[in-house]
């Protein structure tokens, strides 16, 4: 279930959820397990029928595209509500009301779990993302994402024409800076500069999300059927846009300024996700990271 109402990060005095063991544990895992399968199963079957319905129904591109969105969002916020009546996640969120106006935006975020995406995906409306080619050839969901008008990961240059394009329509492009799953042990793996690079060269503003979680699970060492023994609490966090125009880009000194906004976008998550959004009193960069719209 996504709650709206808790909102505050997670502390070492907050009390964790049960841990599942012996024949406890078995209706989780039977429970968990049937959600990916729907999951899957959903996607295929969704691509097959009401995708390209919406599609290709009457409207102009950007409309077409944008009710495939909608919909997506609606199926992934199904798929959220699945996992937590399994007891396996429970989600709550911090200034939503700023992830859902936004459009035309780079959402970065820090990547602890499997279900990142997709819970961030059930927030917004109007979402893309930029996939893996081997997805791309995943039948349950090749149809899904051709048909939602998702980005797939290819050479420099034509990864930058889509994003743009994409951009352009007023859809939010998610991106996670550490590239894969956060490694257990680790508050974030080290950022690349990839989302620095797109916000730079497109002239788009980036939408920070913080990912709080209490337990570790669905990570990046586990299987996608090792299901989590203790549900696993969200604390979903939107910060305030980071104006593109703070860092001056000039002719020659791009990877220079891609590196520092990369920089401050890690320096950024290392602060707050050992402490609330709020409290974040980098003087050097607070400016840049906390600019309201």
């Amino acid at each position: 279930m996504i709650n709206s109402q808790q909102s505050a990060p997670f502390t070492s005095q907050q009390s964790l959820a049960p841990k599942l063991t012996g024949l406890r544990y078995i209706p989780r895992w039977i429970a968990g397990v049937m959600c990916y399968m729907v999951f899957g199963l959903g996607g295929l079957l969704s691509s097959l029928t009401i995708l390209p319905v919406l599609r290709y129904w009457p409207g102009s591109k950007q409309e077409r595209i944008a009710r495939v969105q909608r919909t997506v969002s609606l199926m992934f916020k199904g798929f959220v509500t699945m996992l937590s009546a399994a007891g396996v996640i429970n989600v709550s969120t911090k200034n939503l009301h700023l992830l859902q106006r936004a459009q035309g935006h780079i959402v970065v975020a820090n990547h602890p779990t499997l279900v990142d995406v997709v819970v961030l995906i059930s927030l917004m409306p109007n979402a893309g993302c930029i996939v893996k080619q081997t997805l791309w050839r995943n039948p349950f969901i090749r149809g899904v994402l051709s048909n939602v008008g998702y980005i797939p990961n290819r050479s420099a240059d034509l990864l930058l024409q889509d994003c743009k394009q994409v951009l352009k329509q007023d859809t939010n492009l998610v991106i996670f800076p550490e590239g894969t799953r956060t490694l257990v042990g680790n508050a974030i793996n080290p950022f690349a500069r990839g989302a620095a690079n797109i916000a730079l060269r497109t002239q788009t503003d980036i939408l920070p999300v913080i990912l709080h979680t209490d337990v570790t699970g669905l990570t990046k060492q586990q299987a996608w059927y090792q299901i989590p023994r203790q549900t696993i609490n969200m604390s979903v966090e939107v910060g305030h846009s980071m104006r593109y125009q703070h860092y001056k880009v000039t002719q020659g000194n791009e990877a220079k300024i891609a590196r520092q906004l990369t920089r401050d976008l890690q320096e950024f998550y290392l602060n707050n996700l050992s402490s609330p959004l709020d409290s974040h009193t980098d003087k050097k960069h607070k400016n840049e990271l906390t600019q309201p719209n």
